[in-house]
């Protein structure tokens, strides 16, 4: 039993091994997120690999902004692929001042998917956890500042544990993109997930950076439902 789990474990560390692999006859619809650790990317090739959206990271905290960012996102826009743009939040800094760096560093663009707030722990967050009350108002305020900027109501990406901890019962009315690399997502309360980021571990071609694997999700609904998403 030691030994099939040490091959398992090796197995996915490697990307030889993924333990979901959505059907693509129920999830027709699937894309990629990407960061500086995909370092430079040929989007032409990227977007031909039977994806079809990106969400690229745009900005971390109130002053962090991913080198790779403006490459990503002018180079993206001229394939055929939906794009969206995603901020890592941070529990340290304000809402507002948050929702500032990310307005100052991604422009209103026609036909971009909504903004996406990444809401996860990092560092010691999970094991000394923040006040949920103090979190969720800044988060409340990003949220806010954002689908008042870019007129349309942003995503929240979790984990089943961030999402638990802090959203649950919460933010109803936002979309919801989960991350479950082991199985597929639970139910979250009254909510249904709309992304759902299902491995770490994909290979494609078309990049070259430190990180070797590409994150894979996929979108809950059909190719229509898709283009006319918050469209």
């Amino acid at each position: 039993m030691l030994v099939t789990g040490i091959i398992t474990a090796t197995l996915f560390y490697y990307g030889i091994l993924l333990f979901n692999n959505p059907s693509a006859d129920e999830f027709p619809v699937r894309g990629v997120d990407v960061s500086s650790y995909q370092g430079d990317i040929d989007w032409e090739i990227l977007s031909r690999q039977d994806i079809h959206f990106a969400f690229i990271k745009a900005t971390e905290g109130s002053d962090f902004v991913d080198d790779y960012f403006q490459t990503n996102f002018d180079n993206a826009l001229k394939t055929g692929l939906r794009v969206g743009v995603y901020h890592f939040f941070s529990f340290d800094s304000a809402g507002a001042t948050q929702a500032e760096n990310f307005i100052a560093t991604v422009p209103k663009t026609a036909g971009m998917l909504p903004p996406v707030v990444d809401f996860e722990f990092y560092g010691d967050k999970q094991r000394n956890r923040p006040d949920k009350e103090t979190a969720r108002a800044k988060l409340d305020v990003l949220l806010r500042e954002l689908e008042s900027h870019y007129e349309t109501k942003p995503i929240i990406y979790a984990t089943e544990v961030s999402y638990d901890a802090y959203l649950s019962e919460h933010y109803e009315s936002y979309d919801i993109w989960i991350r479950n690399v082991f199985t597929r997502p639970k139910k979250l309360g009254n909510q249904t997930w709309k992304f759902w980021q299902y491995t770490n571990r994909e290979r494609l071609d078309g990049y070259n950076g430190a990180e070797r694997f590409i994150d894979m999700n996929v979108f809950n609904g059909t190719l229509e439902e898709f283009r006319n998403y918050a469209n």
